[in-house]
């Protein structure tokens, strides 16, 4: 295993781009090598792992059924560190709504689409969905300690979201983030050595390269 090395999987559906800049971007002068690779063997071998995803769940789960990478992706899910971002995240869950399809069955959940008919904001405008731009993440949840990945960010920082559905993870240990949108619900999803979100840390200024640079340091 490549320890020093972070495999963002390109499968044919994620914000590839802009997810491997951001993690170049904190991996500067560490040592760290980030791979944009569609090949298995490079995931197998990375000591790392983002799954981006975006766009519709069920074509996201075909895509990666199709491109080889299905088997690499759940060894590294068994085995080290891995980030799933947007759709990674909810693909993670057992199932969802949208289509409906099956997820890969790593955390217990489901993903549900966003039913926020006749409910209004606080300052009496309609809640839209998706549910587009920037929301507080809470990670003090419970009396419970905060995710390692937390490290230094503030409990309530600001980060952006695009999504029509969100995950609710049937044990509430695996949530480990929350955000309020028409009710509060799961942001950041852990189990081991995953963790996942559904805002996207590229796209979160400081606070989402911050994440990203806890997750090179994490050892779960």
């Amino acid at each position: 295993m490549k320890s020093k090395t972070v495999a963002v999987v390109d499968y044919g559906s994620g914000n590839l781009r802009s997810v491997s800049q951001a993690v170049k971007h904190v991996a500067q002068g560490s040592g760290v090598e980030v791979l944009v690779t569609s090949d298995a063997s490079e995931v197998l071998a990375a000591g790392r792992v983002v799954l981006p995803g975006q766009g519709h769940m069920a074509d996201c789960m075909l895509e990666l059924a199709r491109s080889g990478l299905l088997d690499a992706v759940l060894h590294a899910a068994a085995n080290k560190p891995l980030f799933g971002v947007c759709v990674g995240m909810q693909m993670l869950l057992d199932r969802s709504e949208e289509g409906p399809t099956q997820g890969l069955g790593l955390i217990p959940g489901e993903v549900v689409r966003f039913r926020l008919e006749g409910q209004l904001q606080a300052d009496g405008s309609r809640f839209k969905v998706p549910q587009m731009g920037w929301n507080q993440v809470f990670h003090q949840l419970h009396g419970a300690p905060s995710h390692a990945l937390w490290q230094d960010i503030a409990d309530g920082a600001y980060f952006y979201f695009v999504h029509s559905y969100f995950a609710k993870p049937s044990q509430p240990r695996h949530n480990v983030g929350e955000v309020d949108y028409g009710g509060r619900f799961a942001a950041a999803i852990a189990r081991d050595n995953i963790f996942a979100t559904q805002f996207h840390p590229e796209k979160s200024a400081d606070q989402g390269l911050a994440l990203y640079r806890n997750f090179l340091s994490w050892n779960p």
